[in-house]
């Protein structure tokens, strides 16, 4: 290769490779039968900068990329020509393409994804989807149900419900480091989510999930009316010192630190360690309330990329450890029920 390597997309049925690199070029291979050589076929010039992400869709011959130019492009792979190009204010660090309708979900440096309708030249901003308080660094669609999931180095995860049109979003946070790959299996509905400190997560999404509360906004705490340190009128119409300010987050008033003295877990709201929540909602919140909806397992090295084979229940894990391993997934996936395949 002429550059570094730093993404790839392999398409199956045409065993074909897509390779992209440091210096912004894609490299195309075409793989023999056997599978004991690798072709040259052609190079896209597709970025000034690394390459981040790649998908190849067969129907319409485009080999979509995004890259750190803060761009996405489109290129023609029967004629190797740039059919079309849109930038964005960071880098884009990840892509998902719909096959189907031609949308483009794509993840920047900023925390935010923006949803791109792409034709044959150029393209239209459908909406941008804010939720994230740190860097895109995973996303993943699934056409069937029409679900958008995230993950980003605020080490969250949100799914966002594409197809209900509602605006509904559900946060989990069960991570103590950055994201860096999720796989939803829709099958089982499950979720499967890696990583930088090697925890790896399977979250029950069959089941009927709460979406975490806005914060609200107040001068003063939302349940003893004491002020915050910047509402200067009410403190010195009160003589009293101002109160530094917090969320509760199972209802997302503003409270101070001395009706919020209790934590708590509340896993429906995908909180699956413990997190602020003033008194009163401690008090609300029973004892089955904090049963767990996800699995934990330590992977034990640094997960910078993973791959699932949901037919095998079969799972591969790369780090910047140098290390690959490959994991037994049907034990807590439950692929064997999905697809007949059983634990070995």
């Amino acid at each position: 290769m002429a550059s570094p390597c730093s993404a790839m997309a392999y398409h199956h049925d045409s065993r074909r490779i897509f390779v992209g690199q440091d210096n912004g070029a894609i490299m195309e291979f075409h793989i023999s039968e056997d599978f004991n050589k690798m072709n040259f076929v052609k190079t896209y010039p597709a970025h000034q900068n690394r390459v981040s992400a790649i998908t190849f869709c067969l129907a319409s011959e485009w080999l979509i990329s995004t890259g750190h130019d803060k761009c996405i492009s489109w290129m023609c792979t029967r004629s190797g020509s740039m059919l079309g190009r849109h930038y964005f204010t960071s880098w884009a660090s990840c892509l998902q393409y719909d096959h189907e309708t031609q949308h483009a979900f794509v993840g920047d440096y900023s925390g935010q994804i923006t949803l791109l309708k792409l034709e044959q030249n150029t393209c239209s901003v459908i909406t941008t989807l804010k939720g994230h308080e740190g860097s895109i660094t995973s996303l993943w669609w699934d056409p069937v149900q029409r679900l958008l999931f995230s993950g980003a180095s605020d080490h969250s995860i949100i799914m966002w419900d594409i197809g209900g049109r509602k605006g509904r979003t559900l946060l989990l946070q069960g991570h103590h480091d950055k994201v860096q790959a999720i796989c939803y299996i829709q099958l089982t509905r499950q979720l499967v989510s890696c990583s930088a400190d090697g925890g790896i997560a399977v979250w029950n999404m069959d089941i009927s999930r709460e979406e975490a509360p806005q914060w609200l906004e107040s001068d003063s705490c939302q349940k003893c009316e004491q002020p915050f340190f910047w509402n200067i009128k009410q403190m010195w119409d009160t003589k009293t010192i101002g109160l530094r300010q917090h969320h509760c987050r199972k209802c997302g008033q503003a409270v101070c630190g001395k009706c919020s003295t209790k934590r708590s877990s509340y896993p429906i709201m995908g909180f699956e360690f413990q997190v602020r929540v003033c008194d009163s909602c401690f008090e609300s919140i029973k004892d089955e309330d904090r049963t767990s909806l996800a699995t934990f397992h330590e992977g034990k090295h640094n997960i910078s990329h993973m791959s699932m084979d949901i037919s095998r229940g079969l799972m591969v894990t790369c780090g910047s450890d140098r290390i690959v391993k490959i994991w037994d997934m049907t034990p807590v996936v439950g692929c064997s029920l999905a697809t007949g395949f059983s634990s070995r």
